[in-house]
């Protein structure tokens, strides 16, 4: 019979595997905190998401057409998505930039109105700002849910590893304030129909907020207890035994 254990051991002096050195503590805080900018889909995946905009915005400017700009930014995502896969590289925040611009776009043209290709990714911005929030209060944090794989230590930060799950619950808040000044500024130039000021700011806006939280994260993880690994194994064990 199969049964399948998970064994709980310390990335660090107190749980080295047999045969490693084990590394000083403040390295496995780093090694952990570098992970941020992975799990973000780095500068390239911040790229992805941002240069769509940036290519409606402009394409408005020179045609004043909500069609025209909206096919633009579609087929700049299309570009990303084919020299990611001619490069064998994951496509999943190339397809998301699709995804997202796919839905802004149609918005756009349904309305008529070249502001609302905006509207959906502020409405998405305040959702996830939200379950952020939420997520914080609930101690479930959603950095320690995102990271947890990456770093291999799961959920093992929720029981066993309190001033991890401090360290989580402290970056979660800092990612729902910083992120939710965007739609705080963005917002009322969208109700307005402040359509050229609204995308200069809002591909202004793309990047530099999630590089801040992303530092934040990173300092806050760098400083934390470092992770507690959970290891899956199966031990095989004869009926009887």
């Amino acid at each position: 019979m199969s049964n399948e254990a998970i064994r709980v051991t310390a990335h660090g002096p107190n749980g080295p595997q047999d045969g490693e050195q084990p590394p000083p503590e403040r390295d496995a805080s780093k090694e952990a905190a570098d992970t941020v900018m992975s799990a973000f889909g780095g500068v390239r995946g911040m790229i992805d998401i941002t240069l769509p905009g940036l290519v409606y915005i402009v394409t408005f400017n020179i045609t004043h057409q909500v069609a025209a700009s909206a096919w633009a930014a579609l087929a700049l995502c299309a570009v990303f998505v084919v020299v990611r896969l001619l490069r064998r590289e994951t496509i999943q925040h190339a397809f998301s930039g699709v995804f997202g611009v796919g839905i802004s776009a149609w918005f756009a043209m349904k309305t008529g109105k070249a502001e609302d290709f905006y509207l959906p990714g502020l409405l998405w911005n305040v959702g996830y700002c939200a379950a952020f929030a939420v997520s914080a209060l609930v101690r479930w944090p959603m950095i320690g849910i995102m990271l947890g794989p990456i770093t291999g230590e799961m959920f093992t930060w929720r029981k066993q590893n309190p001033g991890r799950l401090a360290a989580y619950t402290r970056a979660t808040w800092a990612w729902a304030v910083i992120m939710g000044l965007k739609p705080v500024v963005l917002f009322p130039l969208w109700a307005a129909g402040q359509v050229s000021l609204l995308g200069w700011l809002k591909v202004a806006l793309g990047i530099p907020p999630m590089l801040l939280a992303m530092y934040v994260t990173w300092r806050i993880l760098l400083t934390a207890p470092p992770p507690i690994k959970a290891v899956v194994e199966d031990d095989e064990e004869e009926p009887g035994k």
